[in-house]
């Protein structure tokens, strides 16, 4: 059948090839001289009369002629072979000599050159790059963008443990893998992306291959990455980030990938904060990884007129969504837009086109343009006039944040951590993501008393999330007690030092099936295969993990009774821990 057998790329071959065929290339020219010189030495030795021992004339053979050009041409020299040299021959030997320096001078000349060559050195970083790809044993992630989102994702993924190989355009940012303090090597390629060559360079058909992160600046670079690993790899898990809606469309036809677009995720982000500032709270500290400081309660205007500088994409959305809260917005932005009537025409930094907007009689203001200084511009100017405006900025390279801080805006919103934050909770741990997506329906009250539970276990820095599920394999030593039917989440929580105390630890997802209890309370009951996530303190992690692998410290914890820690003991009295 024809198109029944597809062909797959070799990295093998293309490894060493271009290398190969390069230095061929190059070189033929010197090697061609050399190998002349040579000749023509050798033949010329062969072909001039000498003397042996007696005084009769003899001819060298072109073995010993091969042999005495072999020593002498690399500058060793031995002597006079086999006998004494004529004058001739001394004459010849002569010519050679300086033949050979000219034409190894001419040889070396061509090897340093072809060294400081780029298109040899990026062959050769490719062969090294596919050798590396090729022999990892270990899961990794194919990370296809090195920017500041892709930076901060890594180097949150590698402290959990993940693997990374990295492919950026930039040789700049894949020269920064050297540099970033990772727990592993990680292998880096400067190449494009949007190239299915490049990506199965990068391993994309490698097996432990176990999944494809798009993060390119670019937007049809990254649904080309989408589409490639759709049809090389089905199957494979692929989130990939747009600002583009027609984009992320495209996306979604190739497979089931997890698209994250950082402007309708911020929008997302003022609608909860309007609405359920403890919900948006407590997001935002689970989303900061293990270490986060508590943030603080944003209090945005839920009444009055907002000011948005800047109508592209970004602030398109951040209009959507106010409006659809019934506030009034002000529109002011460079380029004509024939949807949107109600847009001021002109530069928001000229005080003669703000003041136009009346910021002195708004409530909030946004600056949301894709250039940092003009957005700090805006807000010094709104704040000289109205210094009681709430706030809202956008920051766009990672060297403005100082800026931003100092000009103490009240909400700073950086695209790049929006996407490292939400891609890293779907990565960490599964169900966080589960608990992010169905938190805010349960009301900002219940995220209020959450958001208490936490500091009162956890202080104002959020500690160790990880998911536990209930299986012989896991959980060892909760079989009896989950068996029984009637299995408290509260006395699973409770000390191993002193069970009348609990662990510093708060269940935030039960997980049983397809359903999903949120905050569950002390008298949630489980049942075996059921996940559960935490969020502790490291010694709440380890007490936990003890109680749910060891028979005696779950037998204290369970029933408070003690029988005896060692095998040995346990043989010896004949005491093993029972369900009672």
């Amino acid at each position: 059948m024809r198109g029944s057998r597809r062909r797959r790329f070799s990295p093998r071959y293309a490894e060493t090839s271009p290398t190969i065929f390069l230095l061929l290339r190059r070189m033929r020219a010197p090697l061609i001289v050399l190998i002349v010189i040579f000749s023509v030495s050798v033949l010329g030795l062969t072909m001039i009369p000498g003397q042996d021992a007696a005084g009769q004339p003899t001819r060298m053979s072109f073995f010993d002629a091969f042999y005495f050009m072999s020593y002498t041409a690399t500058t060793i020299g031995y002597g006079e072979l086999p006998h004494p040299f004529t004058g001739a021959q001394r004459l010849w030997v002569m010519a050679t000599i300086y033949l050979t320096v000219i034409g190894w001078a001419y040889a070396i000349g061509s090897l340093l050159s072809l060294l400081q060559d780029r298109t040899l050195r990026q062959a050769i970083a490719l062969r090294r790059f596919s050798r590396t790809v090729t022999r990892l044993r270990e899961p990794f992630l194919l990370l296809a963008g090195y920017g500041q989102t892709g930076r901060i994702l890594g180097r949150a993924l590698d402290s959990l443990g993940h693997r990374l190989v990295v492919l950026d355009l930039q040789a700049e940012r894949v020269d920064a893998l050297d540099i970033d303090a990772y727990h592993a090597d990680v292998p880096g390629l400067v190449g494009d992306a949007a190239d299915p060559r490049t990506l199965d360079f990068a391993g994309l058909n490698h097996p432990r291959c176990e999944g494809v992160l798009a993060l390119t600046d670019n937007d049809e670079v990254n649904l080309v990455v989408a589409m490639t690993a759709a049809l090389i790899r089905p199957g494979l898990p692929v989130i990939a980030r747009t600002v583009s809606p027609a984009i992320e469309h495209r996306m979604q036809a190739f497979g089931s990938p997890a698209v994250v677009n950082p402007f309708d995720r911020f929008g997302d982000h003022v609608r909860l904060a309007l609405h359920a500032p403890a919900s948006y709270q407590l997001m935002s500290w689970l989303v900061g990884g293990p270490g986060a400081e508590l943030p603080e309660p944003v209090r945005m205007p839920t009444a009055g007129r907002w000011v948005i500088c800047g109508y592209g994409r970004f602030g398109r959305k951040v209009v959507e969504d106010l409006r659809a809260d019934d506030l009034e917005v002000t529109i002011i932005d460079l380029g004509e837009h024939e949807d949107e009537p109600a847009v001021i025409e002109g530069d928001a930094s000229d005080p003669a086109v703000l003041r136009q907007a009346r910021p002195g009689e708004a409530v909030g203001f946004v600056a949301g343009t894709d250039n940092d200084t003009t957005n700090l511009s805006l807000v010094a100017a709104a704040r000289r006039v109205n210094p009681g405006l709430f706030v809202a900025a956008r920051q766009n390279r990672p060297a403005s944040a100082p800026l931003f801080e100092a000009a103490g805006v009240d909400w700073v919103v950086v695209p790049a951590e929006v996407v490292a934050r939400e891609i890293y909770a779907q990565l960490s741990t599964p169900l966080l993501w589960r608990f992010l997506q169905e938190m805010p329906g349960r009301g900002d009250a219940w995220a209020k008393r959450l958001l208490d539970r936490l500091q009162a276990h956890c202080g104002s820095r959020l500690g160790s999330v990880w998911k536990s599920t209930l299986s012989d394999a896991e959980t060892p030593a909760l079989g009896p007690w989950l068996q029984r039917g009637h299995a408290r989440l509260g006395d699973l929580l409770r000390s191993p030092r002193d069970r009348d105390r609990p662990v510093a630890a708060v269940p935030l997802l039960v997980l049983r099936g397809d359903g999903a209890v949120l905050g569950p309370d002390d008298d949630e009951r489980l049942a075996a295969g059921d996940q559960i996530l935490f969020v502790g303190s490291p010694a709440s992690r380890r007490a936990l993990t003890d109680t749910m692998t060891n028979r005696a410290v779950s037998e204290y914890v369970l029933y408070d009774r003690t029988v005896p820690a060692g095998w040995l003991w346990q043989r010896v009295t004949r005491r093993f821990p029972h369900a009672g």
